[in-house]
């Protein structure tokens, strides 16, 4: 890799959606897809090593992320931490190492994977959603600690997408799921890829936004 190859990262490389948007990247420059065993978003000692490898970064996709749902009064105190860690802590630290390289660049992307459970939850995600709705406060508030050294800082809400996180889902919620839509369909993660790197590759201005892709309405 030379000094001015671009690099993509995406952590929770083992995802659907992750391998979708390094398949668009790709040709774009190195694009880094790694797994939990290579990429712990939860254990700080494994980001900071896995980021002292970077010599740049142009950008990162805080794509890692789980669901431990339960109704409130049965929610176990480890199935709360396990969601905040893994969708928010994790987001963090990965924006924290990131952060420093792209400051010294002055330049550089963050782009968070949200969910509508962050504006709108679903039955028995408290954990989830309060995870998902604190990273629009944390990409609003890097978007205006990071802008003036020309770091951009945004969010995707990508909607349901049929991929191995969702496959256990019963038939009959996935039918209310597409119901819920105005447009009565989903969209891929092809799709969303395909909307992910037209925002980072194309839309340079653009920073502190967050882009909602169904057809769901929000209040």
């Amino acid at each position: 890799m030379n000094d001015e190859e671009k690099v993509f990262l995406v952590t929770g490389g083992e995802g659907d959606l992750a391998k979708s948007m390094g398949s668009m990247l790709a040709g774009e420059g190195k694009v880094l897809l790694p797994g939990r065993q290579k990429l712990d978003v939860v254990e700080e000692a494994s980001v900071d090593a896995y980021f002292a490898t970077l010599k740049r970064l142009d950008l990162l996709v805080c794509n890692a992320g789980l669901v431990a749902d339960d109704l409130l009064l049965k929610m176990s105190e480890a199935s709360w931490e396990k969601a905040l860690e893994v969708n928010l802590k994790g987001a963090f630290l990965c924006a924290q190492q990131a952060a420093k390289l792209m400051l010294k660049q002055r330049s550089g992307h963050i782009l968070f994977v949200g969910s509508y459970s962050g504006f709108k939850p679903h039955l028995g995600q408290s954990n989830y959603a309060s995870a998902k709705a604190g990273l629009v406060g944390l990409m609003k508030s890097l978007a205006q600690e990071l802008g003036g050294r020309g770091v951009r800082v945004n969010m995707v809400v990508p909607g349901w997408l049929d991929t191995k996180m969702t496959a256990a889902v019963a038939e009959e919620r996935k039918r209310e799921m597409i119901e819920a839509h105005t447009l009565k369909a989903l969209n891929t993660t092809q799709q969303v890829a395909s909307f992910v790197k037209h925002l980072h590759g194309e839309m340079h201005y653009t920073s502190g936004q967050v882009f909602h892709l169904d057809s769901r309405i929000l209040p």
